[in-house]
Order: C-alpha cells, then structure tokens, then sequence
C-alpha cells in the first residue's frame, strides 16, 4: 500500500457563507452538498459544517468577528486541518482569518484549482490551470516575494505549490506572460483546425453541461470514443474531438468540454478559452443535462449563466435529459420534456434514446445540407467521387455522354455541381 493510501485524510471545517441576495437560486443547503462533493474531489474530509448569515461581507473577514472566534474554538478542539470557505476570500481576509483560526483557510477557488491540478493530463490542460493558479496567486503575494513550498500539503495546494521554487512577483509576472502566449498559440491552431473543417463543410457539435452529468459517457456512446469515465466532478478537462456520422449519412464533429458548475470562476474561464472556444464556434450544442439530480433545474440554470458569459447561449441547441434510467419515475419528465423546443429523454449508460438523440441532430444541422439532382458531363467523374466523399449518394447513372446524379451534399458545395448541369445550359 502506497503512502498516499496511507495518509489520513485532512480534517476539514466548512464555512457556508451564506449572503442574503443569493438565496433565490441556491439555498445555503445547495451550496454545502456541493462544497463537500469538491472537498471530496480532494481528497478531504468535512468533520464540522458552519454556516454563517451574512447579509453584506465585512472587510476584515468576510464574515463577523463572533463567527471568526467560533471557527477558531471549533479548529482547536476538533483538531481542524484546513477551514474551507464558500465564497472567494480577498488575500487580506485570507491573512487575517489564518492568523486568527491558527489554520490554513483557503476558499472555493482554490478547491477548484485543486481538482483542476488533479485531473490536467494533456500539456494544454496543465498549461490553462497553472495560468489559473498564479493569477489567483498573484494578488496574494506579500512582500517582494514568496516561498511556495511555505503553502505546505494537502488541499489546495496542487500544481505550481508543490514545486518548492522561491518565486518573486517579477518572476511569476513573466511567468503568466509566456503561458498566455503559449495558449494563444494553442488557440490559434484550433482556429486553423475549426477553419480547414469548415471549409470542408463539416458542422461541429459541443457538448456542454454541469460537470459529472454524463457527458463523457454520452460521447463514449456516440462515437465508441473509449474515454475514461469518472464519477467526480471535473473528471475531464481536455477537449476530445471524433467524428461521427448521423443517420442522414451527415458527417460531424463532436467534442467533449470541460463541465460547467455554479458560478465558475471567472479566471478559469479566461485560462481556458481556448478549450471553450469550440462551444463558442459549434453549430450545435448538446445541453446535457442530468435528469436524475435532485437540483437539475438549478444546475441547468447555471450552465445557461456560462454559455452567456461565453456569448454562446444563442446557438442552436438540443436539450439531452441524461440518466433517465436512474428514474423510478418517468411520468412527470415526459411534460417537462414537451415544453421544450428541442429535447430528448436518454440513458448514455445503458443506450436508451440515443437514435433518437441521432435523428433529433440531423434534423437540426439538416440545413447545413441540400439535395441536388444534376445532369452532368461524363468526363466529370471528380463530381462523382464528391458526391461519395462529402455528401449521400440516392443514384448514379451513366448515359453515353453524361451522368445523372441525385445527392444530399454540403450546402456550400452545391454550387459546383450545379455549375456544370446540362441541363441549365440548354436554351
């Protein structure tokens, strides 16, 4: 058994700030059953829960000064590793709440960096979440500089914290500079990628969602794309591109993104624009959504708030109700289902829908298509091989001096079939 299975976990104290003007949509009780579900993600243990009723933050704190010295005496006796916060905290609240709980204090950001850290695989993903850490991290240097490795182990400290570098502000400036132009570069080449598909008429489709709703599953299930799957949050972070193609005999491009959560830290956002620009530049979204969730609504809603921020929200999209085998009951999703434009009922899991999910994709990126029924000369045998390679072939047939082609082909290549058909040239 290796140390890491070894270790006990670290002794968590969860502050749930609950402010008044965000009661509307998530009760403090949301918020704490999603706090320990990353808390989790890291690999932490919640041994106490406090939840404070705020109705504007202080400056010093966050949070009153009586609630601070309850935190302290709860971390003393219950021998609390690490205070979590719900909401993001200032550096100078984060100092002055260590040095008066005697604990590290770190805030939700830092646990979704953490987990981020965790799960970055490609040099893209791990390139996008240290760019995330050292702009959080910025703000909180003290002085001329800081020592990393004073951060210590444990939660929230993933990722450019555990290189025990002595790192100045100068240094961790050029740092961020040299990752933002690497990401361009990244950025740069997928909008060379997206431009060469597009011009081969090619309509790409994103799927987006909350995180750990399935959508990894779904792409598995559409594609036989064999990608891992996980049941955490933020299980996936690099984007997974495969081609498929739709009962229309339509090709594709599908692509995985990183999941949404309730109100995604603004910086992860900007880190990993070049990942979400393929939301931003897809033909159709794929919103799914798990049905199984007590709080789906909620968390529909909340992915609707990023697609907004991401000047997304306007897109062709189909609305995915995912895991309906986890339903005991199905009556009530039927009506909920019908008021909606474009929604379909599946399980990614078991397969349950998905050819309707298929059939509901081609009549939505059916426009991007268009039948053609042309006369052409015989020695336009390339017509032939277009019409094979990009588009349905209904019939050829071969007369002595022409070809009859009927076929479903990319609209933006209709044009040169009807350029050479005889018979709009015979007056």
């Amino acid at each position: 058994m290796s140390y890491e299975n070894k270790r006990e976990k670290e002794k968590v104290l969860l502050v749930i700030v609950d402010f008044k003007k965000e009661r509307e949509r998530w009760s403090a009780q949301d918020v704490l059953e999603e706090m320990e579900e990353l808390i989790a993600g890291c690999g932490g243990e919640v041994v106490e829960r406090i939840i404070c009723h705020v109705d504007k933050p202080t400056a010093g704190y966050l949070i009153g000064e009586g609630r601070v010295r309850d935190i302290a005496q709860v971390v003393g006796a219950k021998g609390v590793d690490t205070v979590i916060f719900s909401q993001d905290l200032k550096g100078s609240q984060q100092r002055n709440l260590e040095e008066t709980i005697k604990a590290k204090t770190i805030d939700r950001t830092q646990i979704i960096l953490d987990i981020f850290a965790k799960h970055a695989t490609s040099q893209e993903g791990k390139m996008q979440v240290e760019l995330a850490q050292l702009e959080y991290l910025m703000p909180r240097l003290v002085g001329k500089g800081i020592q990393l490795s004073q951060l210590g182990g444990g939660i929230g400290t993933s990722g450019p914290g555990e290189t025990k570098l002595e790192i100045d502000r100068r240094r961790i400036d050029q740092r961020i500079v040299n990752l933002r132009r690497d990401l361009d570069e990244v950025a740069a080449s997928r909008a060379l990628k997206r431009k060469h598909r597009r011009d081969k008429g090619v309509p790409a489709v994103s799927l987006v969602g909350y995180t750990n709703v399935g959508k990894s599953t779904l792409l598995n299930a559409l594609t036989q794309a064999d990608q891992p799957v996980y049941d955490g949050l933020f299980t996936t972070l690099d984007s997974l591109s495969r081609q498929l193609t739709l009962p229309n005999h339509q090709r594709i491009i599908l692509s995985d993104t990183v999941g949404f959560m309730h109100e995604l830290p603004h910086r992860l956002i900007e880190a990993f624009k070049a990942t979400l620009e393929e939301v931003k530049e897809a033909d159709l979204l794929l919103h799914v959504v798990d049905v199984s969730h007590p709080r789906f609504r909620q968390l529909q809603e909340s992915v609707v708030d990023v697609l907004k921020d991401l000047q997304a929200y306007d897109k062709p999209t189909i609305l995915v109700f995912n895991k309906i085998d986890k339903l005991e009951d199905r009556h009530w999703l039927k009506q909920f289902k019908d008021n909606q434009e474009h929604g379909v009922c599946i399980s990614a899991k078991t397969g349950e829908n998905i050819s309707l999910l298929l059939d509901e994709m081609s009549r939505m990126l059916s426009c991007l298509v268009t039948e053609v029924e042309v006369e052409v000369p015989i020695n336009r045998m390339d017509l032939v091989s277009l019409a094979h390679e990009e588009g349905e072939v209904y019939s050829i047939k071969y007369y002595a001096k022409t070809i009859h082609i009927r076929a479903m082909v990319p609209t933006r290549i209709a044009g040169k079939f009807y350029k050479y058909d005889i018979r709009n040239t015979i007056t």
